[in-house]
């Protein structure tokens, strides 16, 4: 196959685990280290499930972790973590919005898609 033979031709680059299986054999072992990545999707497409699960499993590979909420508050965070089984001890989580800010009218976005 041409997509064997092209990935087989790409120099050897150390990879962060995305912390889903499936998606990091996907990725041919997870993603490039240390780059920079946005993920963007409309709700519910899974954005905060992948970070956090992402943000975990460096913190099991002993790493610092550092989620930054524009439109959930913390609480929430741990909610949908532990509707998971998940345990965020380890990863801080700042949040960037108030109790005004989660209102739709005042709706915000550090980075704006275009």
């Amino acid at each position: 196959m041409q997509l064997d033979s092209q990935r087989a031709s790409l120099p050897e680059q150390k990879r962060a685990s995305t912390g889903v299986a499936g998606l990091d054999h996907i990725l041919g072992g997870g993603l490039p280290a240390n780059h920079l990545y946005l993920i963007e999707g409309t709700p519910g497409s899974g954005k905060t499930t992948l970070g956090l699960q992402f943000l975990m499993r460096g913190v099991r590979e002993g790493q610092r972790g550092l989620y930054i909420t524009l439109s959930e508050t913390a609480a929430e965070l741990r909610t949908v973590a532990a509707s998971h089984g998940w345990n965020l001890e380890g990863v801080e989580i700042f949040e960037l919005v108030t109790e005004e800010g989660l209102s739709p009218e005042s709706e915000q976005s550090i980075l704006h898609p275009s």
